[in-house]
């Protein structure tokens, strides 16, 4: 959908969500684990807790991705979502996304 993605006045990427829509979101590290033959062992996904917040109701590793899945949230708010990885080979990273609650 072309409207999912929008550039705030932060200037970062920002997807578009129902606060009634429960949807899995991807944090993808495919290409940099690719480049360096490593696999993904553990994962923590987490938002800061604000009031009306969004919930993360589940999450797993999936190949080289890690998919999150989402729900609540109160229209007019944007949250940040975070992925944090350890990798079989010791390397960690951390990927951020946000998500503006908008009625659809």
């Amino acid at each position: 959908m072309v409207d999912t993605y929008v550039v705030g006045t932060t200037g970062k990427a920002t997807i578009l969500k129902d606060p009634d829509a429960v949807l899995d979101y991807i944090f993808d590290w495919t290409a940099w684990l690719d480049d360096v033959a490593d696999s993904i062992t553990t994962k923590t996904v987490t938002t800061p807790t604000v009031a009306g917040q969004i919930v993360i109701d589940s999450s797993s590793i999936v190949g080289k991705t890690v998919v999150a899945w989402i729900s609540a949230g109160a229209a007019g708010q944007t949250y940040e979502v975070n992925c944090h990885i350890v990798t079989a080979g010791g390397r960690e990273d951390d990927r951020t996304i946000y998500i503006k609650i908008k009625e659809r």
